[in-house]
This record gives structure tokens, sequence and C-alpha cells, in this order.
């Protein structure tokens, strides 16, 4: 399966509508500190849970660590993939229970005849998806006729794209190098290409590249990543108390976080393969929803702030774009019940 077959060059036509979608932030093939999970035999009662790199999930390392699943009485096999892709196909595949992944792959899987369901937001990326170009490029007008690297049909693909249509550029303007996102990091570093279009930890890789900087970033256009905590209806139905007690550690592990800023770190820097300071640079570009921002993003909406539209936006999307037959069903996509549950017992912040 074409990670994130959906952005291609056949929807520049309707990239007006997916300025306001939330799309893909795949963390494809990263290689870090060790090599992936194999997905074997859990432990009896065990939840699978997947996740891969972004900053917006490498907190449920610092859950695993720090006994924040065992405090909440879940036991959770925590199972890291170097490729985003492999955890995508393994929760439709059914061999994980739970996994982290971004809107518009959700719903992407569910035109697909995937029953999945959204119980969490993590985050949205607000600068963590960049455009990095050579010394000379001043503007986004100077990629013209450059050779840019990126993963075709992820999300930076997406940004790149976006960001030329706001230029009044196309795909036809650019020499454009299809590589998966490491690949496209080191082609930039060696010089290869002229630009490259990534997500962090990646981008901490590209600005190596003496006279690197960043020409636009997901900062520049608010709303369009979201990414989430997706569980199988199955699961769901049978285990709605894991589900609860992971959703519980989820907002525990934030909280741990808060108060050990500095473990907290050094835990989610180690599973990303860089420095804590390296990492540190990754805040600002990931907003980590809270609860009352995740009570809010599931309640209907005419806007981006509501989940349920954007998942209804990108439906219509996916059909216009001849990737769905018909609308899919997103009408059970989303339940709420499990954040409104911690909310209710949670301590006033």
């Amino acid at each position: 399966m074409k990670p994130r077959s959906l952005f291609t060059s056949s929807f520049l036509f309707v990239i007006t509508l997916c300025l306001t979608i939330g799309c893909v932030n795949p963390a494809v093939y990263i290689k870090t500190t060790k090599e992936a999970d194999n997905i074997a035999a859990s432990a009896p009662g065990a939840a699978r849970l997947g996740f891969s790199a972004w900053p917006g999930w490498f907190p449920w390392q610092v859950a695993a660590e720090k006994d924040i699943f065992k405090t909440n009485k879940v036991n959770v096999d925590l199972k890291w993939f170097d490729g985003y892709l492999e955890s995508i196909s393994t929760l439709t595949a059914g061999q994980i229970d739970a996994n982290s992944q971004t809107l518009g792959d959700t719903v992407s899987s569910v035109s697909g005849g995937a029953d999945q369901v959204i119980v969490l937001t993590n985050d949205n990326s607000t600068g963590n998806d960049k455009v990095i170009v050579q010394s000379e490029i001043k503007s986004i007008a100077d990629l013209k006729g450059k050779k840019i690297a990126a993963e075709e049909g992820t999300v930076d693909h997406f940004l790149l794209l976006l960001g030329l249509k706001k230029a009044g550029l196309s795909v036809q303007d650019i020499q454009f190098v299809p590589l998966e996102t490491g690949k496209a990091s080191a082609a930039f570093v060696a010089g290869q290409v002229d630009a490259v279009a990534v997500f962090a930890p990646f981008t901490t890789q590209a600005l190596k590249r003496a006279g690197s900087k960043e020409l636009f970033s997901s900062k520049d256009f608010p709303g369009a990543i979201s990414d989430h905590l997706v569980v199988t209806r199955k699961f769901l139905d049978e285990k709605p108390e894991q589900v609860q007690a992971i959703v519980n550690s989820w907002f525990a592990t934030l909280e741990f976080m808060q108060a050990n800023q500095e473990e907290g770190y050094a835990i989610m820097a180690k599973r990303a393969g860089v420095t804590v300071d390296e990492y540190k640079q990754y805040a600002d570009g990931t907003h980590i929803f809270t609860v009352e921002e995740n009570l809010t993003a599931f309640q209907a909406a005419n806007n981006m702030t509501s989940l349920v539209y954007a998942a209804d936006e990108m439906s219509k999307f996916l059909v216009e774009v001849g990737l769905s037959a018909q609308k899919p069903d997103t009408s059970k996509l989303f339940d709420d019940r499990f954040v409104k549950a911690y909310a209710a017992t949670a301590k006033p912040s």
C-alpha cells in the first residue's frame, strides 16, 4: 500500500479544500535507537498499542517507562514501528488493538472498509513538518526548477504542494524527487537535491546541511494536521475498560511530564534518537491537546475546530479525487465518552 497516496498531483484542483482538512503526518520508515518490535504474541489480555516517530506520540514511551499504564491498571504491550505505514496496516489487519495515526489516514482506512474509532486527540502539528532549503533559495518562488525530495503522498509532500499553490506554482514547476523520508533527508544533506519536505525528527538531520534553513512549515497552514489514538471497533466493544484506562494513562502522562519535564524529555529524546536539546526544539512545533481541547474537538461545529466537520470534508475530498466510489460513513468514527469520563474525574486545571 502506497503511503498517503491520496495526496498526489491529482488533487491540485481541490487544494483549497485541503487547506482545511486534517491530513497525514506519518513517521515513515524512521530508524532510531532500536529496530522495530516484532508483532509477536502479547501477554494474555494485554492491549496492543502501536506508535511511531512523531513528537505528539513519544509520550507513550514515557507512559511505558514510568509504569503509568500499570498505575492505571491496564496491561499495555507498546509496539514501536520504524515505519508509520506499517503501523496503519497492522491496525487494519487487527494485529494490534490501537494505533497512533492521523485523521486523514483514519478516514482513508474507513473508506477502504476498516472499522476504526477515534477516541482521543493527541496533537496538531504547528511547525514540526517543514520544507527545508539550501542557502541560495530565498522564497517559494525560487523553488521553480529546483530538485525537491519528499516521501510521495505523505503529509510533507502535501505541505510542499500547499506552499507551491500559495506562491502560484504547481508540481510541474519543480523537479520532484520521490524518496522515503529518511533517504530524502540524507539526499538533501549530501547536496543531491535543493530542498526537502520532512517531519521531525528528520528536520534535525536535514538542517545539518551547511547554510540550510526552513522555508515554510505546518505553522503556516494551521489546523491542517491532527493526530489521534485510534482503536478497532472490536477492541472498543469488547474491552472498553482498557480503552478508558489507556486514555486515562495519556492524560496522566501529560501531567507527569509537566511536573518532570527534564525526565520526560530524556525519555522521548532517546526514543527519537536525538539529543535532549534537539528534542526541545520540537516543543513549539507540536501542540498537545488538553482535556478541554479534546472535548471541544469532538463537538460538532462548522469549522476545523470540529473533528466531525474535518472528517466530513475529508470524506468529500476522497470522492472528488476518485479515491472512494462513495462518501465514506464517518458517523461512527468518533467516540468521546472516554475523554468525557476522564474529564469528569480529573482535577480542575
